[in-house]
């Protein structure tokens, strides 16, 4: 069973002709956006999609996908992944190194679903670090004020490159372990009140609907 595929085509469904997508990051996005391609090509369905990375831009060019930007368009709905889902549907994101797009495509979004599969679901946010995504000048004085609100910080290294992730925006990020997260809502406004910072991975209060692929099949919460 692929848990991740089956999640991402049952999100395509939701879609309607002439929606203007919001397309996320990550292997589970990645069925969201095959699907798509597929539901353009069989069914004739006209709808435009929003990238959040070029990961996510490369993969609609490649399903025939038409893009557009939020200077040109307003995003019916957005589909994404997260690293972690909790039961109040807050989320960390950014395992992939693409969260500030994704934050502000799918904040923007006038329905957001996420999908994920069962690994995904917790019940307290924290085993995953938090990405905090920071302008490589102010690496280190970041890091000094994660460490003082108690996490343990790692600059994240490239796999296959010399050297630290580069976001598409130009940025390194920092992955912030808390030993636990009380309140999402609380540290992702925290956390972006530190001069340096572009923005951090807790995407807390604006999830519609958690699609989730499990071995006794799809759940939807």
């Amino acid at each position: 069973m692929n848990l991740k595929k089956d999640a991402g085509y049952k999100a395509a469904e939701y879609v309607k002709d002439g929606d203007i997508l919001g397309l996320g990051t990550g292997s589970t996005t990645h069925y969201f956006i095959e699907k798509m391609g597929m539901r353009i090509k069989e069914e004739g369905i006209n709808v435009m999609g929003i990238p959040t990375s070029f990961q996510s831009l490369l993969l609609a060019k490649q399903w025939n996908i038409p893009i557009t930007s939020l200077e040109e368009h307003d995003i019916d709905l957005a589909v994404d992944g997260a690293d972690e889902v909790d039961g109040d549907f807050n989320l960390i994101k950014g395992g992939g190194a693409a969260h500030t797009k994704e934050k502000i495509v799918d904040y923007s979004a006038k329905k957001f679903i996420v999908i994920v599969d069962e690994s995904k679901c917790v019940d307290k946010l924290g085993a995953f670090p938090v990405p905090v995504e920071v302008i490589p000048e102010a690496s280190r004085t970041v890091i000094n004020a994660l460490e003082d609100m108690g996490a343990t910080c790692e600059i994240r290294m490239a796999e296959r490159k010399d050297g630290p992730v580069i976001t598409d925006n130009g940025n390194f990020v920092i992955d912030a372990k808390f030993d636990e997260i009380e309140s999402p809502c609380h540290l992702e406004i925290d956390l972006n009140t530190i001069p340096g910072v572009v923005e951090n991975g807790i995407f807390s209060q604006m999830v519609d609907k958690v699609i989730v692929g499990t071995s006794e099949g799809i759940k939807e919460l």
